[in-house]
C-alpha cells in the first residue's frame, strides 16, 4: 500500500508545517455552503514524507474505503501544485527538457478545475472540513 504513495522530499525544517497549513486549503468545495473538503494529507512514516488521499489513510487503518481513478487522478494533481510551488519535490519526478516525467505512481492527472484552493486570506471566510484526522482516533 505504501509503494503507492506519493514520496516526496522537503526543502526546509518548517516545509512539513506549511504542506500541512496548505493541504487543508485544497480539496472539494460546496461553493454553496462555503465547504471545503480536504482531499490530501501529508503523511510521516520510517523518515520519509508522503501524500497521500484520505481514502488511501483509511486503507491503511484497515477501514473500508471506495478510493478510484478520480480521487488518485486529484491526489497526483495536488501533489504536482505542491512541487510547482516549491513545497516540497517528487521523489522519482524527472525534468526532461521541458517536460516532466512523473513516477509510476503518477500517472493519472485530473483536471485543476475539479481541484479548489482556497488563498489562505480567505481561509477564514470557509468552513474548512477533514475527513480524516492523522494521529487521531475517531470514536
Amino acid at each position: 500500500m505504501i509503494e503507492n504513495f506519493i514520496e516526496i522530499k522537503l526543502p526546509s525544517e518548517d516545509a512539513f508545517l506549511k504542506i500541512k497549513e496548505t493541504l487543508t486549503r485544497i480539496g472539494v468545495a460546496s461553493n454553496k455552503d462555503k465547504k471545503l473538503f480536504q482531499s490530501c494529507h501529508i503523511l510521516h512514516k520510517k523518515g520519509k514524507y508522503y501524500i497521500v488521499h484520505f481514502k488511501e489513510l483509511f486503507a491503511l487503518d484497515g477501514r473500508d474505503t471506495t478510493l478510484d481513478e478520480e480521487d488518485i487522478g486529484r491526489r497526483n494533481s495536488i501533489a504536482r501544485l505542491l512541487h510547482e510551488w516549491g513545497l516540497c519535490t517528487i521523489v522519482g519526478l524527472e525534468k526532461k527538457g521541458d517536460r516532466y516525467i512523473f513516477p509510476e505512481t503518477m500517472k493519472v492527472f485530473c483536471e485543476y478545475s475539479k481541484i479548489k484552493v482556497i488563498s489562505y486570506s480567505q481561509k477564514n471566510e470557509w468552513k474548512l472540513e477533514s475527513k480524516y484526522s492523522i494521529g487521531k482516533k475517531k470514536v
